[in-house]
């Protein structure tokens, strides 16, 4: 009888351990709910044996419950003191997540009419979408989209922005849109919002460039010293750049001074500006190909004049987007040469249109910067696809204001330089930007000679040619030295 109730009295504790346990298990996935296996079946105890005691036996099975019910508090987290009140319940959501069955992003997610997601806070951009560095020289409301035109309304619309342009870009081979911020919202917030819009390819900021010329006060000096630094006259019985092309992407350009009369071979408002001519344009343009009154370095070239440059009071300032446009525009004219005056900072998509002009055998120059010797590289100078000219003055000793680094390819005259000017008159200038425009006229010449030469080899023989200056071989300053015209020119098996 008592072996009898001693084996009763243990089935009892083991069926009730075992319906706790079952219990515990259901927040592991047994239970009832959905996706969830059942608990343990219940167990019937067996009739007590013959001469048992009904009574104890009621009183026995009255306790099963309680046992089992006391059995299940330790393993339950949420029944009890133990349980955590500020803990997610079973069956919802983790916090932040979205509920089950809902598409990714929520209700503005793919799942929901194909209305592109965006990134939660936080999220990691993708590679094209390029959030500038504080401080960095953008248009402060502006932001250029590589999108599908057939879409881009409406993703406008959706991120709260305004069409201002859209263009096919041949060189990016793409569709590039500058975009327009309503309601004053900052540009890195807005190409982060756009990162998660998968309509949308690639943004980043219009960035600001300005030309590289230095403020000049009135000089008195009698003519032109460059062509006799840069051996000119004697270059010029060899080539003079006859029916190469140069895109001089600046500010507007006075096509009817006496020194560029039949110089200009086409227009393109890529800044849409439609201002009068420039100084610095104008300029720079004569530098190139000044032929009357004045001697430019290539004197027989014809010129694709970009305005992508909007003159604001005496400096001229332009945006990726404009360049960008005037770059395209020269590559699809068949520009062999880019003069590039101007220096700004890194671009994404500069320098991917930078690639594709080089590999297309353009060749590129550009001013490496008035900042200073402690200004950081400037651009598209510093760009490796790109010929970075520096400036020296008379006495072949180095611009003060001109930047310094590894970049700087070669160096030509830049300061005091007697330059047309717009209303047929002439101006002295000093910067980088002159020096850049002398050296392009000097690529043009070569170019004439063999215009097989590749991009590499043109920078190899400006380089290889050139009067070192400073310490001994190519450095931070003068890069590799003076431009030598003449000794560049013989340098080129003519082709």
């Amino acid at each position: 009888m008592k072996r009898g109730c001693l084996i009763r009295m243990a089935l009892a504790m083991a069926i009730a351990t075992s319906c706790g346990s079952g219990d515990a298990l259901a927040q592991r996935g047994c239970g009832n709910g959905e996706g969830q296996q059942p608990c343990v079946p219940p167990i019937t105890l067996p009739p007590p044996s013959s001469g048992g005691n009904p009574t104890k036996w009621l009183l026995l099975g009255g306790l099963i419950p309680i046992i089992g019910l006391v059995a299940t508090i330790p393993f339950n987290p949420n029944i009890g003191p133990s349980a955590s009140p500020a803990g997610p319940q079973s069956g919802s959501p983790p916090s932040g997540g979205p509920p089950s069955g809902s598409p990714p992003g929520g209700p503005g997610g793919p799942g929901a009419g194909g209305t592109p997601t965006l990134p939660p806070s936080g999220q990691v951009l993708r590679s094209s979408f390029n959030v500038p560095p504080r401080g960095a020289p953008c248009v402060p409301d502006e932001v250029i989209a590589d999108a599908p035109p057939d879409q881009i309304a409406l993703i406008a619309a959706r991120h709260n922005m305004t069409v201002l342009q859209s263009n096919f870009f041949s060189l990016l081979n793409t569709w590039l849109h500058l975009l327009h911020i309503e309601g004053g919202v900052p540009v890195s917030t807005m190409i982060t919002d756009m990162s998660g819009d998968t309509q949308i390819r690639g943004a980043q900021c219009n960035s600001y460039f300005r030309t590289a010329q230095a403020p000049e006060a009135p000089v008195s000096a009698a003519e032109q010293y460059a062509p006799a630094k840069l051996n000119l006259t004697e270059a010029h019985r060899l080539a003079r750049g006859d029916r190469i092309l140069i895109a001089v992407i600046d500010s507007g350009i006075d096509a009817a001074h006496p020194d560029l009369s039949g110089a200009i071979a086409g227009v393109f408002e890529a800044s849409g500006a439609g201002e009068p001519a420039h100084a610095h344009g104008t300029g720079m343009a004569g530098a190139i190909a000044a032929r009357r009154n004045m001697l430019g370095t290539a004197p027989g070239v014809r010129l694709l004049a970009v305005r992508a440059f909007s003159t604001r009071a005496d400096s001229a300032e332009g945006t990726t987007y404009s360049i960008l446009r005037g770059l395209d525009w020269a590559a699809s004219q068949g520009a062999r040469v880019v003069n590039m005056s101007f220096a700004g900072p890194s671009d994404p998509r500069l320098r991917e249109a930078l690639a594709k002009a080089n590999a297309k055998g353009m060749v590129l120059v550009a001013a490496a910067g008035n900042a200073g010797p402690s200004s950081p590289p400037l651009f598209p100078a510093a760009d490796p696809n790109v010929i970075a000219v520096t400036a020296t003055n008379a006495d072949d000793r180095l611009f003060a204001g001109a930047n310094r680094g590894n970049y700087i390819a070669v160096a030509a005259p830049g300061v005091d330089i007697l330059a047309p000017a717009p209303d047929g008159a002439h101006q002295f200038t000093t910067g980088t930007s002159v020096a850049a425009a002398e050296v392009s006229g000097i690529v043009a010449l070569l170019l004439q000679r063999n215009p097989s030469l590749t991009p590499a080899e043109v920078r190899k023989i400006l380089m290889d040619t050139a009067k070192d200056l400073g310490p001994k071989g190519r450095d931070r300053d003068f890069g590799a030295g003076l431009v030598n015209a003449l000794k560049a020119l013989t340098a080129v098996r003519p082709r």
